[in-house]
Order: C-alpha cells, then structure tokens, then sequence
C-alpha cells in the first residue's frame, strides 16, 4: 500500500519545499532538508511525533517562518509574491475574538485586506453557509460548542478564497464524535471546492480518512519517513472507517510512524 508521491507535471504542483531546512535561534535543528510536491486540488496529511517539525512545515509554507536553506514555492511563486496566491490557515486553537460576532470575527482577513463591506458580507455569508453556520452569524465565541468555534475559525480561513488551505492539528482538542463529524464535512468542503489541503496531525486514523496522501515524518529534524498512497475511491464515510481497507492502511502507517517515535520522552 506504500507508494511513491503522486507524479505530475511541474504545473499541477500547488506546493513545492525543495531542500527546506529550519535551525531556531536556540539551536533547535527543527526541520530538514525536506523535499515536498503538493498537486493542485491534492488533500496531503503530514504526521509525526511532537516537535519533528510538522507546524514549523505550515509556517514555513505560509511564509510565517523563513528558512535557513532551501526554496518553499506556491504555485510556482516564492516568498516575495506568495502575497498574491491566497493561503488560508487554520490553528489548533481557534483564536476568536471574544468581543466580536461570529460575522465579525470572519469579516476580519477581509477587513484587513480592504474588501468593500458589501463584496465582504456576500463572501461571509457563503462561507457561513459551506461550514454550516448561518444561523449563528450574530452569535459570540462564549456561546459555542468547541466543534463550533473550529468551524468560525475553517471559515475565516475560507472567507478569502484561499488557493492552498493550512491545517495545524484543527481537531486535535475536540471529542471523538465531534471530530468525526469534522471531518466529513471537512472532506465535503473539499470535494466542493477543490481546495489544496495540507493537514497536520497525530492521528494515525484521522490522517487515513481524511488523506489522499500521507507523509510520515522522521523525529526532530523532519524529514519525510514514508508515504501512502489512500487509493480508497471517494466519497468516504462510515463504511470506509469501518472497513478492513482502513484498517489494513492504519495499521502499515502506524507501522511505519513507530521508529519516529520510539524512545523520545513526551513524544
């Protein structure tokens, strides 16, 4: 069930890490060299142990971060024009405003970025809509589920139009029940609006579901491990998550996760 990065021509490719490395200020090798292609539309699970440098990729590619060697291209275009290619990024926390609306906190990237209110209300009101929120637009953070508040901040990050969608351990916090209803409508979003999305996580049967493409990453510094191809046919569901093909292609993940973790403390 191993196999290699999916092939393509140079302009299918959304992502591109050529020889990426990230040493911290503190000496902390972090990450690298990793060598990584994302195709266009391509939904890629990057999974490792804590600290092996996953977060530090995302940033990296949003242009949060600069590396010490190597190139990050998106859609062929580096730091200096990645402004002009839309990312949207999602944290682990949701990070809302407390004070503002579940409109408002949504309103704030096109806030920043100039948009007319009335080009802004439309593209809030259809990003409402595709996360299932529309009746709570006027409602605040403190009146939100967990599940809910992670579906403001997916929104937020949608609002834009966003070419590539960066997901750092999104449900990381939430029940199992709430998690699995994410990420089918995660999975649903993506069908629809043929987003590339790279998703972050330490979850073996998450990054299966959800991936067409796992990267198993090495411990600090990370580097690509293994990858898996999750030739399962789309759509997914329960009948999937239940199935010995899930299950076989867990338990060779998880097989090949084992030595990045083995014999780090509070990995």
């Amino acid at each position: 069930m191993a196999g290699p990065a999916l092939s393509g021509s140079d302009a299918a490719s959304a992502v591109r890490l050529r020889g990426v490395s990230k040493t911290y200020d503190s000496g902390v090798r972090a990450l690298g060299p990793l060598d990584l292609d994302v195709r266009r539309g391509e939904f890629v699970s990057l999974l490792g142990p804590s600290g092996c440098g996953k977060s530090t990729a995302l940033r990296l590619i949003a242009g949060l971060a600069t590396p010490n060697a190597g190139t990050v291209e998106v859609s062929h275009h580096g730091a200096e024009q990645r402004g002009s290619h839309r990312i949207g990024f999602v944290f682990q926390e949701p990070t809302l405003m407390p004070w503002a609306t579940v409109r408002d906190n949504v309103r704030l990237p096109l806030k920043l970025a100039r948009l007319p209110a009335t080009d802004a209300d439309a593209r809030i009101d259809a990003a409402l809509d595709q996360v299932g929120l529309a009746e709570f637009a006027d409602a605040y953070p403190r009146e939100l589920s967990g599940g809910m508040k992670m579906r403001v901040s997916l929104a937020r990050a949608l609002v834009t139009d966003p070419d590539v969608l960066l997901m750092d351990e999104p449900f990381a916090a939430l029940d199992e029940i709430t998690r699995f209803r994410l990420n089918n409508d995660l999975l649903s979003l993506w069908r629809t609006l043929h987003k590339t999305v790279i998703f972050v996580t330490h979850s073996v049967f998450e990054s299966v579901y959800l991936s067409q493409r796992v990267i198993v990453m090495t411990a600090r510094p990370g580097r690509i491990g293994a990858e898996f191809r999750i030739s399962s046919p789309e759509p997914r569901g329960e009948e999937f998550r239940t199935s010995a093909e899930y299950a076989a292609f867990c338990r060779e993940v998880s097989n090949a996760l084992a030595p990045s973790y083995a014999g780090q403390a509070g990995a």
